[in-house]
């Protein structure tokens, strides 16, 4: 799904007409969270989220926490819904078996880097990854009642901040921002603060950004189509021109699309036609039919942290104090 142009337009009309919807949205949100007794796991728990539909950049953030926690010698085991598949699990990622179809894109990006479970019920999948785990990260996780999490982070994006600052419909919030920050240890502030959120959120910040990076086989010329089904598209677009390429052609589709022959072939004809290289991101190239795949080039995206240490204090401390005796 497209965002409405007036989710990120302050003074928009028509965000104004939906805000009442905003108000049922978030009154069903509660109840849900009066009604459901969360479940503790039997190790730490890792909660990264967002409060806005759409990427943030949750996923590459997941990933680079675990890399700390692998660097420190811990085993890290993520948990998703694993949206986008057919399976409803619990069960553990497969990349030799399962495709996106199966198991969503996201949790094959995840399975690559360490085990991954999904479930439509993530305390289901909790009580089988917490068996080979000694921290569990729960991708996407902020607004599910069901799990008490020993940290919550929040995601944001910081070319778009929390957009007009409205629920769903009216908005991108996904949550209000007082009942989001009550339940956040920290903010993962990705790329510039342009809309100048952490000023008023009164919550630690930690600082990263997105490093994108080239195989070094990629061809010389940097002359590309470029095309994206996330939630953002131009966070891909900025990378790639970040990365030294000229995107003389850009291509968008929904979020999470399943690219099919068609699709294929009308971009591979788009691309010969301009002399053009073909780049996606790693999502959308785990979504490609395979006999499809060794054409397109894939944009490589890193999350860094400008502080590494005050993420791994924040980690520490948050768990410490959750798992002390009571």
């Amino acid at each position: 799904m497209k965002a409405p142009y007036f989710w990120y337009d302050k003074k928009s009309l028509m965000g104004l007409i939906l805000a009442p919807l905003g108000i049922l949205y978030r009154t069903g949100a509660l109840l849900r969270r009066v009604f459901v007794s969360p479940v503790q796991a039997s190790v730490p728990v890792i909660c990264v989220g967002n409060i806005v539909a759409g990427g943030a950049g949750k996923t590459p953030t997941a990933i680079a926490i675990a890399r700390v926690l692998q660097e420190q010698g811990g085993k890290p085991v993520f948990v998703t819904r694993g949206y986008g598949g057919n399976k409803k699990g619990p069960l553990r990622v497969d990349t030799t078996t399962h495709t996106a179809k199966d198991v969503g894109d996201e949790a094959l990006l995840l399975a690559n880097i360490a085990p991954c479970w999904i479930g439509r019920s993530r305390p289901q999948a909790i009580r089988f990854a917490q068996q080979e785990a000694s921290h569990i990260i729960l991708d996407d996780g902020l607004q599910n009642p069901t799990i008490a999490p020993d940290i919550s982070l929040l995601v944001v994006d910081g070319a778009v901040g929390f957009g007009n600052r409205k629920l769903f419909p009216a908005g991108p919030l996904r949550e209000t921002l007082h009942d989001a920050f009550s339940r956040v240890a920290a903010i993962v502030m990705i790329g510039e603060d342009k809309e100048r959120v952490t000023y008023c959120l009164g919550k630690t910040v930690l600082r990263a950004k997105l490093v994108p990076s080239l195989p070094p086989t990629f061809l010389k010329e940097p002359k590309v189509l470029a095309f994206a089904g996330i939630g953002r598209p131009q966070k891909f677009y900025d990378s790639c021109k970040e990365a030294g390429l000229v995107i003389v052609q850009s291509n968008d589709f929904p979020d999470h699309h399943v690219y099919s022959a068609k699709n294929m072939k009308e971009l591979t004809a788009a691309a010969t036609k301009k002399d053009l290289s073909l780049i996606t991101t790693a999502k959308d190239w785990i979504r490609i039919p395979e006999t499809y795949r060794t054409d397109i080039c894939v944009l490589e995206v890193d999350l860094v942290f400008e502080d590494a240490d005050a993420l791994n204090h924040v980690i520490q401390s948050s768990i410490t104090a959750s798992r002390a005796p009571s």
